[in-house]
Order: C-alpha cells, then structure tokens, then sequence
C-alpha cells in the first residue's frame, strides 16, 4: 500500500529532511513514485484526492495473514493492512454489524476519535489487537492518521520525495527508491497524526519519541526509538 501527501497536508517530519541532507542520494518526485507503483503492479488500485494525497494498493504477492484493504465512507479513505484480533469485541463497541471488517472498524474507530474529542487518540489504536498498519485520510478535514502495531509486524515505512511529499509505504524499496535517505521505518506502537501535530507511542503516550542517525550502510537515514520505561497506558 502507498499513500503520498503535500506538504500543505502534512509538513515533512525534521528528522527525514536532515537525514536526506546527510546523505544526499538520488530522489523522484511523488507522481514518479506513484506511477513506478502502478507500472510495476498492473492490478494496482490509485486513488487521487484533490491535487494534494494519492492513495494506492494492490493484492499482489498479499499474504493471507496480512490482506490489503482499502475503503471510503463520509470523505474518510482508509488503506489497511493485517488482521485485528479482536474484530469481533470491537465491532459490537462501535455498534457495526458483523460483516464489517478491519477497514471499516478503522474508518468508525477514526470518526469517534474526531467527534468525540477529547477521547484520547492513544486509547483508539491501543485498543486495536492484532498485526496492522494503516493509513487514513479525512477530506473533510485534511487530518491524516498513521498507525503501526505495537510489534511491527506489518511494514510501514515513511520517506520525503524529492517534491517534498510525504510518503508511507508498506514496501520499503519502493520508499528508498523515490526518497533516498529521506527515509525511515514507521516506529512500532506508534502513530501520527496531523491534528495532534507530532508521532507519539500509543503505548507510552507521555514518553518522547527521539530520531538516532542510522549507519550508513543501512537502508535508512535515521530510526526513531520511544525514549523512558514502559507504561502500557491503554490498559488502565
């Protein structure tokens, strides 16, 4: 899955554009990247959202454990990846009959977040079980929210093109390719999100989240760790 989005959706994270200045390596541009995704996956489903966010996905090479997803409902696209463990818990919590499935828990679990407020965003995803990645979108309010499990099992992977678009991917090469060093992997348990303006642990929502140059020979420019113990606040 990709989603790409302009820097009048969300402003490239510091901590990439630096590490893309340490290393300087060849970039494209984020309409490169989207059309190298579809040519190298004929199946590919792109979506474009105004001028500003391209959303794509593909079932190729998917494994059964963790299958791709995509919906739309009220203005709000949701790509997700991997299975919730307790799909069936959540879905009586939202009120959803039983043929909704994790794409479309995700897009109610969002709504409730937005309209709810001041639910906690950590308490949202924290409730989420299971391996998964995804990435949503709200038209209505241009907010994006991005989240990973808490043990990283599925990819995701974050990157800066060379027209300043954000990028997250669940392929890494396909990132490194049109973000050189401009690039990172998503961190485990965490999520980002445009209206709280910063990446924060859902586990450990209070503890600061610090980017660490990574070594030259590896993929990434930096990698971002959770600093302070662990508190599994989502569980009180």
């Amino acid at each position: 899955m990709l989603g790409v989005f302009s820097s009048s959706i969300v402003a490239p994270p510091d901590e990439l554009v630096a590490a893309g200045c340490r290393t300087p390596s060849p970039k494209i541009t984020a309409e490169a990247l989207v059309n190298r995704f579809t040519q190298r996956y004929p199946s590919a489903v792109s979506v474009q959202v105004g001028d500003q966010v391209q959303l794509a996905y593909t079932h190729h090479s998917e494994s059964p454990l963790q299958p791709r997803s995509f919906a739309v409902k009220d203005e709000i696209f949701c790509l997700f990846e991997g299975v919730l463990d307790n799909l069936g818990s959540l879905r009586q919590q939202y009120g959803l009959g039983k043929s909704a499935n994790e794409v479309v828990l995700v897009i109610e679990a969002y709504k409730a977040l937005r309209d709810r407020a001041p639910y906690p965003p950590s308490h949202v995803v924290g409730h989420l079980s299971g391996n998964f990645a995804f990435i949503v979108f709200d038209k209505s309010t241009s907010n994006l929210f991005v989240a990973s499990d808490q043990f990283g099992k599925v990819p995701l992977s974050w990157g800066i093109t060379a027209d300043g678009f954000v990028a997250f991917a669940d392929d890494a090469e396909l990132l490194k390719g049109a973000c050189g060093k401009s690039l990172a992997s998503f961190p485990q348990g965490c999520f980002f999100s445009t209206a709280v303006g910063e990446l924060i642990s859902f586990e450990n929502p209070k503890n600061k989240i610090t980017a660490v140059p990574a070594p030259e020979e590896e993929i990434w420019g930096a990698t971002f760790k959770v600093e302070g113990p662990a508190v599994l606040a989502f569980t009180k």
